[in-house]
């Protein structure tokens, strides 16, 4: 239903402007609490880190990323089975925002990591961040251990295992 395709360099611009959005702001923040810093060029050359642009209709409407958590010892999903693939996304159309897509979307990706052999798809939403939280219950997440505060402010851990 959703076309996810590999951005290019042109398409961070888009990217970065859905960043920057008020209802996309307030949640892809940084360390301190404030907005995140822009992408660059640089995340479509990272190892093992695929970044996706999310269209309905041929409508570009979302990013999304996925990343091995096992390349960075020190990362919060390390614990979690070799092979898990760790997942972030932003709707950055606000017209898409709170109809179902993100579910659905997220839905749709993580059966198709289930179906390359991923045994667990991992995620860290804000704890404040209820309609985040409630579309990934929906796709079949669901949290694990405390609260955690890596740089980027508190995080929910939240779980999808294969079946």
């Amino acid at each position: 239903m959703y076309g996810f395709r590999r951005p290019t360099e042109a398409d961070i611009a888009l990217v970065n402007d859905w960043i920057a959005r008020p209802h996309v702001a307030q949640w892809w923040i940084d360390g301190t609490g404030g907005p995140s810093e822009p992408i660059d060029a640089d995340i479509l050359q990272e190892p093992d880190f695929n970044t996706w642009i999310v269209s309905l209709h041929d409508r570009p409407f979302a990013y999304m990323q996925d990343y091995n958590p096992h390349l960075y010892t020190d990362h919060h999903f390390f614990d979690r089975p070799l092979g898990t693939r760790g997942i972030d996304q932003i709707i950055g159309e606000a017209d898409m925002v709170g109809i179902g897509h993100g579910t659905a979307f997220i839905r749709q990706r993580v059966a198709q990591l289930f179906a390359e052999g991923t045994p667990c798809v991992v995620t860290d939403p804000h704890p404040d961040n209820a309609r985040a939280i409630r579309a990934y219950q929906k796709a079949g997440f669901v949290p694990y251990g405390e609260v955690i505060s890596p740089e980027w402010g508190p995080s929910l851990l939240m779980e999808c295992k294969a079946k």
